[in-house]
C-alpha cells in the first residue's frame, strides 16, 4: 500500500473525529445541561414509593351526601343506552324504579343470562356493585360499560336514580 493512501485514511479520521469533538462541545456551549437557578416550573412525576392509602369512607355516608343534580350530570354516560321513562327500553333496560326493583325484572326487555341468574333486588349494595364494575359483579354481562371509579359518582347516580321513582 501507498503511504499516501494511509496518510489519506488517516487525515479523514482523524478530521472525522475532530469535527466530531468540535461539534459537541458547540453543542454543549449552545445548549447547556446544567440548570441556573431554580426552575420556573416542575413537573411531578408518580414516585416508587406507595402512597398511603387515603381512608375510605363508608358508602353509607356518601349516600347521605349524595347529590341528586351531580348524579344527573354522571347519567350522561348512561342515556347512550338507557332511558328512565317507564317502559322505554333501548339498548339496556329503562332505570325509572331501578331502585328497589327485582334484578332482571323491567318488563319488555331481555336480560342476559349473567343478570337472569342473580336474585334478589337492586338495592343501594347491588347497585354500587354494579355500577363499580359490570363485568366483575355478574360475570358474563351484555352491558359494556366498564363502570363508575369513584364512589360518590356511584353515589350521586344511584340517588339519582332513587328520584325518578315517585
Amino acid at each position: 500500500m501507498d503511504s499516501m493512501i494511509i496518510t489519506k485514511v488517516a487525515a479523514g479520521v482523524l478530521g472525522a473525529w475532530l469535527v466530531f469533538l468540535l461539534g459537541g462541545w458547540a453543542g454543549e456551549e449552545l445548549y447547556h445541561a446544567e440548570m441556573h437557578g431554580e426552575p420556573s416550573y416542575s413537573i411531578e412525576v408518580a414516585s416508587a414509593e406507595p402512597e398511603e392509602a387515603e381512608e375510605e369512607v363508608p358508602f353509607e355516608e356518601l349516600m347521605a351526601q349524595a347529590s341528586v343534580d351531580d348524579g344527573a350530570k354522571v347519567f350522561r354516560k348512561c342515556t347512550a343506552c338507557h332511558k328512565v321513562e317507564p317502559g322505554a327500553n333501548a339498548t339496556g333496560p329503562y332505570l325509572h324504579g331501578v331502585v328497589g326493583r327485582d334484578i332482571a325484572s323491567a318488563d319488555g326487555y331481555e336480560y342476559s343470562g349473567a343478570l337472569q341468574g342473580k336474585d334478589g333486588a337492586w338495592d343501594t349494595a347491588a347497585l354500587n356493585g354494579f355500577l363499580e364494575a359490570p363485568g366483575d359483579w355478574a360475570p358474563g354481562t351484555t352491558m359494556g360499560f366498564a363502570g363508575l371509579n369513584k364512589p360518590e359518582d356511584r353515589a350521586d347516580v344511584i340517588a339519582y336514580l332513587d328520584s325518578l321513582d315517585d
